[in-house]
């Protein structure tokens, strides 16, 4: 499973506000930091703002900054907000097509294993991911080796 990029930028803007609370941001600031095109920036400051996790004022001093504590900000509900689809493969679809779903558990095996990720993200607050809490920042395990380099040449 992989994030689209609009979902790994509107964390990324959240973790870098986060850390840095005590001035207001602006997207010529984050754009300098993270290397991401303005347009890409925009779009997500603005689908923060439409979805009340941050503020935006225009002017001088204006900028961005969260508009709640970072620990009420909840990475799961982020997570399913800012995704679009979370269907996996096409059965987990409306508009599923696939001639075997019926003789397939497929479908199964991934949902389980999405809800799962949904879960452990749920249970972690944006504070908890910019390491601006109490808890030590989450450290999962190890990186799943990706299974393209163990395919034969």
């Amino acid at each position: 499973m992989q994030l689209t990029y609009f979902t790994d930028y509107c964390f990324r803007v959240l973790i870098y506000l986060a850390q840095h609370p005590e001035a207001r941001t602006t997207i010529d600031q984050l754009q300098g930091y993270f290397d991401i095109s303005r347009n890409h920036l925009v779009k997500v400051v603005h689908w923060l703002g439409k979805n009340d996790y941050v503020t935006t004022s225009r002017g001088k001093g204006g900028g961005i900054a969260l508009r709640q504590d970072p620990r009420q900000i909840n990475v799961g509900e982020v997570l399913r907000r800012a995704e679009q689809r979370l269907d996996l493969v096409e059965c987990m679809g409306d508009a599923c097509q696939c001639r075997i779903v019926e003789q397939c558990g497929l479908q199964g095996v991934l949902r389980a294993g999405l809800t799962a990720f949904l879960e452990v993200a749920g249970r972690h607050t944006l504070a908890d991911v910019a390491g601006t809490g109490s808890r030590p920042l989450p450290r999962g395990p190890e990186p799943v080796a990706d299974a393209r380099l163990h395919q034969r040449k």
